[in-house]
């Protein structure tokens, strides 16, 4: 072969959603093409999305249908759990080393039943981070407080979501030391609360005001001008999102989508919605509260 005679297959590299879909195309203009993903299945990290910007769209609606594609076309061989070493030539005409990870299962044969996983001699243990060993100090209101909301929820095999709620409601938001008292009260790890209670914007760390403005800035909201309400709030309140003004009484916060996208542009006073609203409108609002 002359040196610079073309050879009609291409690699891709990484089997994400971007890498599927040129695999994809490529296929089905006649190349054949090497597919080559680090990871043992393709789908990249997509597949732990709930949703996509700007469109909302599910997630695993766009990427499954790729997935399911890209692995019966006959001309895309997929090299998981594979890692390229080198690369060298001259366009059009280059030479590619990959390293295929050894595994214990063979393709071929892989019939996605499972039995792999219970018998793998190699068994992963998760690690369980340590729980609260002294229980913290609460003033008698707050404990009382705090125990009535857990009280009314042990019925439940996973109280945790609706407790973190009635306490977010009760103090307007989840002081560190009642979270440790629930963590030592519910036999769960503090660790394991804060990633519950940062994954949720209902959630708060820190103090809010009495009422808690939410401006949503979502697509349909912000082309009918969204961005305008916030930028008034902010000027009213003299607040930037997720701040509370000095007296205590408002807090600004950002959301993507309040559920009335026909009445956009909309934003929230606690759990009133405002829709249609306009920025000459939002002092008058304001003032009711």
């Amino acid at each position: 072969m002359a040196k610079h005679d073309k050879v009609g297959s291409v690699l891709v590299v990484g089997g994400g959603i971007a890498g599927m879909q040129a695999s994809l195309d490529l296929a089905e203009s006649g190349f054949k093409v090497l597919l080559v993903e680090e990871s043992p299945s393709i789908g990249g990290r997509m597949a732990q999305l709930d949703k996509t910007f700007p469109t909302n769209d599910c997630a695993m609606c766009t990427l499954a249908p790729r997935m399911v594609e890209a692995g019966k076309h006959t001309n895309i061989e997929r090299l998981t759990y594979s890692q390229v070493v080198s690369a060298h030539g001259d366009p059009g005409h280059f030479q590619v080393t990959v390293r295929k990870k050894a595994s214990s299962v063979d393709p071929e044969k892989c019939t996605g039943c499972g039995e792999c996983t219970l018998n793998c001699p190699v068994q992963y243990v998760p690690y369980s981070p340590p729980l609260e060993r002294v229980e913290p100090r609460l003033s008698p209101e707050d404990r009382a407080k705090v125990e009535t909301i857990v009280q009314g929820y042990l019925y439940k095999k996973a109280p945790l979501i609706p407790v973190l709620q009635s306490i977010n409601a009760e103090f307007n938001y989840l002081p560190e030391e009642i979270l440790r008292y629930i963590s030592h009260r519910l036999g769960i790890s503090l660790a394991h609360i804060l990633r519950v209670v940062t994954f949720y914007s209902l959630f708060s760390l820190k103090p809010r005001g009495r009422h808690l403005l939410t401006v949503c800035q979502g697509t349909s909201c912000f082309v009918r001008g969204g961005d305008m309400v916030l930028a008034r709030l902010q000027e009213l309140l003299n607040i930037q999102p997720g701040e509370t003004t000095k007296d205590g009484k408002f807090s600004l916060d950002i959301v993507r989508c309040v559920g009335c996208c026909a009445l956009a542009p909309a934003f929230k006073v606690g759990k009133q919605v405002y829709a249609k609203v306009q920025s000459n409108e939002l002092p008058s609002i304001l003032e009711r509260y």
